[in-house]
């Protein structure tokens, strides 16, 4: 998705008053448009491949196949389309599976309308946004090497959660880069640096930067020759 483009959301939902103040909401926000609604798994797959969708924000309990297969059979169809699950149930076994099915992110019912309108934004951008309770289910996904790499990004070692490209970027924050800098250095969209910095954030368990640069440091998350760039 290029940065400053509309983005095009396929809500699915099957609670009629709450997609409905979803939908209000959402599109009171400049850059985003709801391109079309789905009330169960099947509709939500049939829409997947009649629009041209830059993501999907998808509910897990929804009648007919379900939220879970639904997103399975879209990204199956779609491998390269981000889906962001919206749900009530934050059971591990719950995110593990979204996880094996290929969601890109996964917050509660609940979240502030803020921090979900930057959990598209940053999903849309290709980062990832996971709830603080989907970290533990993430960690073990990984160690159990039940997470495939994204077809658009080369394999990382599995005791290492963050890509090629948000690796890159926390060396540069280990450099001390700024934003804007590492957007220049890396010839990206600056608020694109900080959707993939939020990512890292929330992999990493930290709370700012600092922690982030000392914790790659630490771990050894960032190849060496990275941080001797």
């Amino acid at each position: 998705m290029k940065p400053g483009a509309t983005l095009r959301i396929l809500l699915v939902e099957d609670d009629e008053l709450f997609r409905l103040g979803l939908r209000m909401r959402l599109q009171q926000e400049a850059g985003i448009e709801i391109i079309a609604e789905a009330e169960d798994g099947e509709q939500a797959v049939e829409l997947a491949n009649r629009y041209g969708l830059d993501l999907v924000l998808l509910d897990v309990g929804l009648p007919g196949i379900g939220g879970i297969e639904a997103c399975r059979q879209i990204k199956q169809q779609h491998p390269y389309l981000p889906i962001l699950v919206l749900t009530s149930r934050s059971e591990k076994p719950l995110v593990a599976r979204l996880i094996e099915a290929g969601a890109a992110g996964y917050c509660l019912k609940g979240i502030p309308s803020e921090s979900l309108i930057l959990a598209l934004r940053s999903v849309a951008a290709g980062a990832s946004w996971w709830d603080q309770t989907a970290t533990t289910a993430i960690r073990a996904a990984f160690e159990g090497n039940n997470i495939a790499a994204s077809p658009a990004e080369d394999p990382v070692p599995l005791e290492n959660p963050l890509t090629k490209r948000e690796q890159e970027i926390l060396a540069l924050v280990a450099a001390g880069k700024s934003n804007q800098e590492i957007a220049e250095i890396l010839y990206i969209a600056a608020g694109t640096v900080r959707v993939h910095v939020h990512a890292i954030l929330q992999k990493l368990e930290v709370r700012d930067r600092t922690q982030a640069a000392v914790l790659a440091i630490q771990k050894g998350l960032v190849a060496k020759e990275l941080l001797g760039s």
